[in-house]
């Protein structure tokens, strides 16, 4: 009978790395739709996200029942709280990948700064980095390296700021407000997913320690 039940706990974790594979290529896709302006890119990202739903409304399902059924205590509890906890802000993730591919189809055909798109696609390689760190925090109850990705957000809220100063500079003059606007609302998804993979990394530390830290 324990035998099954960490069997169960083993597949709630593989499930969690499974979707979170999805978000990291939602994040990747839908950065990549905004700089190149692939509408057809930006579609397969809204698609997918009913991918990254459904394991989620999965893992909630399957953790309730084996609270349910096993009564898990101590660290097996923390586990699968920790693993419910991951899978909302993954699952917010995926939304903000989904909401940066409809962006994508807002601007098609608005004239284009260079400036911010090179922006953008920094703010999006430090964002993959962030997030695939807080996954393999988890994966390998790595403490310390979850313990790292307050450090490593610091340079996306810097490229934030510059964001609006490159936006100050530039999009007025050239009249490219709308489009301006939307990668506005991008870089801000960006940001904000990096601060859910910082929230992930908060909870690994919980799950292998038993104490609840606040980085803010």
């Amino acid at each position: 009978m324990r035998k099954t039940f960490h069997e169960e706990l083993d597949g709630l974790r593989s499930e969690i790395l499974r979707m979170g594979e999805l978000v990291d290529e939602a994040i990747s896709s839908s950065v990549r739709s905004l700089i190149d302006g692939d509408i057809d890119l930006a579609s397969q990202v809204i698609k997918g996200d009913d991918a990254i739903d459904e394991i989620n409304l999965a893992v909630e399902e399957q953790s309730m029942y084996i609270i349910a059924r096993q009564c898990p205590v101590a660290g097996d509890l923390r586990l699968i709280h920790s693993i419910l906890f991951i899978s909302i802000h993954l699952e917010r993730m995926g939304d903000l990948a989904l909401n940066m591919a409809k962006t994508t189809r807002r601007a098609q055909g608005d004239e284009s700064l260079p400036g911010l798109l090179t922006l953008l696609a920094e703010m999006g390689e430090k964002t993959k980095g962030v997030v695939r760190t807080s996954l393999k925090a988890f994966d390998e109850n790595d403490v310390g390296l979850a313990r790292t990705l307050p450090e490593m957000d610091d340079p996306i809220d810097q490229l934030f700021k510059e964001f609006f100063k490159e936006l100050a500079s530039t999009a007025a003059e050239k009249g490219t407000f709308e489009w301006a606007s939307n990668m506005v609302l991008a870089s801000r998804y960006l940001e904000r997913i990096a601060d859910h993979a910082v929230d992930i990394g908060e909870r690994v530390t919980y799950l292998v320690t038993g104490v609840m830290e606040d980085w803010e």
